[in-house]
């Protein structure tokens, strides 16, 4: 019955894509596959006594507290008008030149994508703010759809963003799996990365990436038309930014980048981050008499609404995960990722492909959730860098959301703008991003000591990887045997 498993995954993936929410289809369809299995034999029932201490073990995680907070930001930034400030400061900022929209937008989206908590919500806040304002200053319609992608995917990368910590943990239980068996085999100590680890790790790429990304906002705001040639017929009808905006941008730049600066230095844990910026925005919604009563109903019953989602999604995949072990699919999966070819490197890129397709169908929370417990631990034997991995997993994240057509970000900016017709233009426009993020990643696949360049000077070194032979011979002692005929 080991293969059930990888029948409920691809059931899983097939219901998704009917627009079930994905809790529903995860408790279903385990649920179901437990029936079934019991009732054929292959599935202990007893086994699913255990699914209370173990959603009662994850929901007693400090490191939740956070995400309520963050889904909390994302809504309010989506009723401010904060970003439009920031984006006004922005273009006005570039002196009216040609590429002052496009670099705006894109630095919108680094500063704001951290705090929005997912790539939904940056493209939800970045196509009500962003795109009605690129129209007004001419700028084409795909290039606009591609900096509205681009940007809204740059909270998968830039701590300390939702994505990045619940990663960071469902890492941190992966790579204690898989260090617990590198112990059992070799004797050694080895010590479990933490979400800061990720953080750290994950800086130097996305300020890479980061930095490649506005280099062809600016190029391709060059060579587009003329500012005479806006829609003003589109343009927003707004006053001047004066002092008042200009302090208002100015502070809120120094106090989203010292926060983010204090969280990927290990000043701050992403839970107090999470509050002081919830709070910043609640005090600033006030004084600006921009929440009123109305407006806070609303952030209100939105935050309430997508927490409660994540928290079921929570729920579903820890019994998804329970029911799947149950068959003995792990031991399959273990067992796969150990025959594959190339060594260490080789392991690593057949995983990361998995997760590519995997990005094709899930978003991140349900790849996060759902396939990072079951394909992690098999790699991290082989593989002891937990941090690289991890970036590895971001930015092949990022990368699959960006692909079109199927790309979770660009079906998502699509539907937000109502731009069916207009994939010929984005395609091209995405195409020097999409080169940019093969970039990055080539880089750090290429040198797994870029992720290590923010680490501070007294942290150990990872411990030694095993050999293949070694890894393999571990793998297979996990598939229990069948017992002799004596």
């Amino acid at each position: 019955m080991e293969a059930a498993g990888l029948a409920m995954l691809v059931l899983v993936a097939a219901l998704l894509t009917t627009g079930l929410p994905a809790w529903v289809v995860l408790i279903g369809v385990s649920l179901s596959a437990a029936a079934v299995g019991v009732a054929a034999g292959g599935l202990d029932g007893g086994l699913l006594v255990a699914l209370a201490p173990r959603l009662v073990g994850l929901l007693e995680n400090d490191l939740l507290q956070a995400l309520p907070l963050y889904v909390l930001m994302g809504a309010l930034l989506n009723r401010l008008p904060l970003a439009g400030i920031l984006f006004r400061a922005g273009t006005a900022a570039m002196g009216g030149h040609r590429s002052g929209p496009l670099v705006a937008a894109m630095g919108l989206g680094a500063l704001l994508a951290p705090m929005n908590g997912s790539v939904a919500a940056s493209v939800a806040t970045l196509s009500r703010v962003v795109l009605p304002r690129l129209r007004a200053h001419g700028v084409p319609a795909g290039k606009g759809l591609a900096v509205v992608c681009v940007a809204s995917t740059l909270g998968v990368v830039v701590p300390p963003s939702l994505v990045l910590i619940l990663l960071g943990d469902a890492m941190m239980r992966a790579h204690t799996e898989a260090a617990n068996t590198v112990g059992r085999i070799a004797g050694q100590m080895v010590r479990v990365i933490n979400t800061q680890d990720v953080f750290r790790g994950a800086l130097a790429p996305a300020a890479l990436f980061l930095l490649l990304c506005l280099v062809l906002s600016w190029w391709s705001g060059r060579r587009r038309p003329m500012p005479e040639t806006a829609d003003t017929e589109t343009a927003p009808a707004e006053p001047p930014l004066g002092i008042a905006g200009w302090a208002t941008a100015v502070a809120t730049l120094l106090f989203v980048g010292g926060l983010l600066a204090a969280v990927a230095a290990g000043y701050l844990y992403a839970v107090e981050a999470a509050a002081m910026g919830a709070v910043a925005l609640l005090v600033f919604g006030l004084a600006s008499r921009s929440l009123d009563r109305g407006a806070m109903e609303a952030v209100l019953h939105d935050t309430m609404a997508v927490t409660g989602a994540l928290f079921a999604l929570f729920v579903g995949a820890t019994t998804f995960t329970l029911v799947f072990r149950g068959f003995g699919t792990d031991r399959l999966l273990d067992g796969l990722v150990a025959a594959l070819p190339g060594g260490a490197a080789g392991a690593t890129l057949g995983v990361m492909a998995m997760i590519a397709l995997c990005a094709f169908v899930l978003d991140a929370f349900e790849i996060i959730f759902v396939v990072i417990p079951v394909l992690m631990p098999p790699l991290l034997v082989r593989v002891p860098d937990a941090v690289w991995v991890s970036v590895l997993v971001l930015l092949t994240l990022q990368v699959s959301f960006l692909i079109p057509p199927l790309g979770y970000a660009v079906m998502m900016v699509r539907s937000a703008a109502g731009a069916g017709d207009m994939m010929r233009g984005l395609v091209r426009a995405l195409a020097p991003y999409l080169a940019a993020q093969a970039v990055v990643l080539c880089v750090t696949l290429a040198v797994p000591s870029f992720v290590h360049v923010m680490d501070p000077p007294d942290d150990p070194n990872a411990a030694p990887a095993l050999s293949d032979e070694d890894a393999k011979d571990q793998l297979r002692s996990m598939i229990p045997m069948p017992p002799d005929d004596d």
